[in-house]
C-alpha cells in the first residue's frame, strides 16, 4: 500500500498552489501621527498584526514540506537513517556518558577521603542512606539546614 502512495507522489507532478496576496505587516497603520489614534490603539494593531504574522508563519512552516515529492523522499530517507543509525547508538552512548561521570564522581570522593587522612569512610560516601543523600557534600548541606531550621 505505502510503495504504491509514495510512487504516485513522486511520479505525479505537484498540484499548483494558489498564491495568496501578499499583505505588508504595517499596511493597516497610518504613518501621519494624528491625535486621533491613541498610542493604545495603535500598540494593539501591532500586537494584532505580530499574532497574525506569527500565525501565518507557523502555518508556512507545518505546510511546506508539502510542496515538493523530493521533500517527501528526504523526510523518508532522514527518517530511516535515524532509526537505523542513529537511535541505536543513542542508548549505549548515554549510559557510557553516566558510567563515566559516576566514575568521576567517586575517583573525587576517593582522593577527598585519601588526602584528608580520615578513618570514617561514611563521612565522605554513606551507602546506608537513601538515594543520593550519603554523598559527602549532600550531607554537609543536609546538617547546614538542620542546624538553621533547629536553633532557637
Amino acid at each position: 500500500f505505502w510503495l504504491k502512495v509514495c510512487s504516485r507522489i513522486i511520479l505525479l507532478p505537484p498540484a499548483p498552489i494558489p498564491q495568496l496576496p501578499a499583505l505588508h505587516p504595517f499596511s493597516n497603520l497610518a504613518c501621519s501621527s494624528s491625535s486621533s489614534s491613541s498610542p493604545s490603539s495603535t500598540s494593539l494593531q501591532l500586537f494584532k498584526m505580530s499574532v497574525a504574522m506569527f500565525a501565518e508563519l507557523a502555518h508556512k512552516f507545518v505546510t511546506f514540506p508539502q510542496g515538493k515529492a523530493t521533500t517527501f523522499v528526504n523526510v523518508i530517507k532522514v527518517g530511516t537513517f535515524c532509526r537505523t543509525v542513529v537511535w541505536p547508538l543513542f542508548p549505549p552512548l548515554m549510559m557510557y556518558q553516566y558510567i563515566r561521570a559516576k566514575d568521576a564522581d567517586y575517583y573525587a570522593t576517593e582522593v577527598l577521603y585519601y588526602k584528608s587522612g580520615a578513618k570514617d569512610v561514611k563521612a565522605f560516601n554513606d551507602p546506608s542512606r537513601v538515594g543520593l543523600s550519603g554523598h559527602w557534600r549532600l550531607q554537609q548541606d543536609m546538617e547546614t539546614i538542620r542546624a538553621a531550621a533547629n536553633s532557637e
